[in-house]
């Protein structure tokens, strides 16, 4: 794989991304999945099911390897579709769902995500 050769300012912006996608995986698993099955760490740091794990390192390997995320506002306005077609669909349902409560979860971040900065 060739290097991307990030600025500060762009590196900066992918590892939010990606901590940020990780959130909403991780509420997505909290609220849909068994606690007993959460044996897996998420990029975030808290605990999935190996299920949400696999989604949470093919996004985080997704935004590490997208070329355009210092002009991208989000993946879905992007021309440039990283994502298999399956596993779009599988992001899209994490983030119906865990959108509304990063709200209250992971204020920040959600503004953030939303404001596309």
């Amino acid at each position: 794989m060739k290097e991307l050769n990030d600025t500060p300012q762009t590196a900066k912006r992918r590892a939010r991304e990606k901590r940020t996608v990780s959130q909403m995986i991780a509420l997505y698993c909290m609220g849909n999945h068994d606690a007993s099955a959460r044996t897996e760490r998420a990029v975030c740091g808290e605990l999935v099911c190996p299920e949400c794990a696999a989604l949470d390192a093919y996004a985080a390997l997704r935004t590490d390897r997208c070329r355009k995320m210092d002009v991208k506002t989000s993946c879905e306005q992007c021309g440039n579709h990283c994502y298999k077609p399956e596993m779009r669909e599988r992001v899209r349902a994490v983030m119906r769902y865990a959108g509304p409560r990063m709200l209250t979860k992971h204020p920040v971040a959600a503004l953030r995500h939303l404001l596309g900065k």
